[in-house]
């Protein structure tokens, strides 16, 4: 079976798995449109009747009829009355005659390996926070910033998936939009989202970004140069002060305290403060409304522009949640970042940001330039969500779940000596954890994941990369409340062995 045009042996090229999400007749279609791809079926040998394939597969005869009837109407099979069904060879029309080209060389000093001379930037020296990407194995899960998919809302988001897929929503979000947004997710984040926050803004103040942290690289690229300084918060969210240190000169940071974080007179030198008032990252500590307005009135007196990531906002666990910093800017100092990621997934990559219009009206041209417009179809599905009312249904579940969560996590990490939390005031996904002097959260973070455990050493966050190596991050969001206690007692028998 290893050559093309060699007869298939289909009890082999069909494999199916009855243990999978995907039906048999879905695993089955798209087995055969492989083999058709890859040119496994010579186009004059005929399939199997779907008598004989059921009986190969061990499967029921209808579940190959059906295949079989979906890849004719697919133009992939073609049926020939009593010579039975053969590949289309017009599917394979219109491509080039290639085979793939043997690697020559596997040494990664070859002259080819890294492309192209680019123009130098800063990337690959960054310092970035990463995790593995099958931490769903994991048996504890201290992990932060990804949805727990028992909490995601199914059959909401299903409805409003239906609502964008009526002929008449299709035929709205397949046209090209070139720089406009989705004026129902507009509307929505206009009406619904932002006054959540005390902030009220005109349409013409929103702009809809791939995630936050788009809404940064667009804020960096059109405000920054080398001789810009830029105010950050130490310790600080990571990819910001990655982004911001691409288009940015001098970088100042400022202590993060009980309150937030501290500034002094080097304010008045910055051209941007970037903030994260709401639960800062990665300490959580909440900024009080005073100290808020403390910040906006030395931005103003300085002429500083503040760009206020509103991390986790939503995520309040105690007393009312204090309003934006956005809210109190009467002199539109303030540009405001917002993401719809955290409360539905980090998937779907939806961010805002709110500035004056003609501030907003150059970010949108930039991303033009960029890539026009985040995907409409995601667009409509998230302005449906919302619209129906079941973002804010989604919050309160959310909420409710990580209070229980961040309870459970308070009294275990209070309960296990060798680690000392700084605990959240009012709520968030994560805990910022101190560790005893003598040890590296590096290493416990290796010897953590060796034990089933995934957790995010905090030497990263710091601005200085001979900062502090006894902080690490715990998230909560997607452990399992009856996990938490048992997990940080592990991490706690790994620390006194350290």
């Amino acid at each position: 079976m290893g050559k093309a045009h060699e007869k298939p042996m289909w009890h082999q090229l069909f494999k199916l798995d009855a243990e999978k999400p995907q039906s048999l007749q879905s695993q089955l279609r798209e087995a055969l449109v492989k083999a058709i791809l890859d040119n496994r079926i010579p186009v004059d040998v005929p399939l199997p009747s779907s008598r004989e394939l059921s009986r190969q597969l061990g499967v029921a005869r209808n579940t190959v009829v059906l295949a079989y009837q979906h890849l004719i109407d697919e133009h992939y099979l073609l049926a020939h009355e009593r010579r039975g069904y053969f590949v289309n060879p017009d599917i394979l029309g219109g491509r080039v005659d290639s085979t793939r080209p043997v690697k020559k060389s596997n040494n990664i000093d070859d002259a080819y390996s890294e492309g192209p001379e680019v123009v130098p930037l800063e990337l690959l020296s960054q310092r970035n926070i990463n995790r593995p990407l099958d931490w769903q194995r994991y048996p504890y899960p201290f992990i932060y910033g990804q949805v727990d998919s028992s909490l995601f809302p199914v059959n909401d988001w299903r409805e409003a998936c239906r609502l964008s897929l009526r002929v008449g929503a299709i035929s709205q979000w397949t046209h090209d939009r070139v720089d406009n947004d989705d004026d129902l997710l507009v509307e929505q984040i206009h009406t619904r989202v932002l006054p959540r926050r005390g902030v009220w803004a005109d349409r013409d103040e929103i702009l809809i970004t791939s995630g936050a942290q788009n809404a940064l690289f667009l804020i960096a690229q059109l405000l920054l140069d080398k001789n810009s300084a830029v105010g950050l918060e130490d310790p600080c969210y990571v990819d910001a002060r990655n982004i911001f240190g691409l288009f940015g000169g001098e970088r100042v940071t400022f202590p993060v305290g009980e309150q937030g974080v501290i500034t002094d007179e080097r304010l008045a030198s910055c051209k941007l403060m970037y903030v994260t008032p709401s639960h800062q990252c990665p300490t959580t500590t909440t900024m009080p409304l005073t100290a808020r307005q403390k910040l906006l009135d030395e931005a103003n007196e300085h002429n500083v522009v503040i760009v206020e990531d509103d991390y986790e906002s939503e995520l309040n666990f105690v007393g009312k949640p204090t309003p934006a910093l956005k809210s109190l800017d009467t002199k539109h100092q303030v540009i405001y970042v917002g993401s719809l990621s955290k409360t539905l997934a980090p998937g779907l990559r939806v961010g805002f940001m709110v500035g004056p219009s003609g501030f907003i009206k150059k970010a949108r041209a930039l991303r033009r330039l960029m890539y026009r417009h985040p995907p409409t179809n995601n667009q409509r599905t998230v302005g449906h969500f919302l619209a129906l009312g079941h973002h804010d249904s989604a919050l309160l579940r959310l909420s409710q779940a990580f209070r229980a969560r961040w309870e459970i996590m308070d009294k275990a990490l209070a309960a296990h000596a060798p680690l000392s939390a700084i605990a959240p005031a009012f709520g968030g996904s994560s805990f910022w954890v101190r560790l005893p002097e003598h040890v590296s959260a590096k290493e416990l973070e290796e010897r953590a994941s060796a034990a089933g455990i995934v957790m995010n050493a905090g030497d990263n966050y710091f601005a200085d990369r001979d900062g502090p190596k006894n902080y690490c991050r715990l998230g909560f969001s997607s452990i399992p409340e009856d996990k938490i206690e048992e997990g940080i007692a592990k991490l706690a028998a790994i620390i006194a062995k350290m």
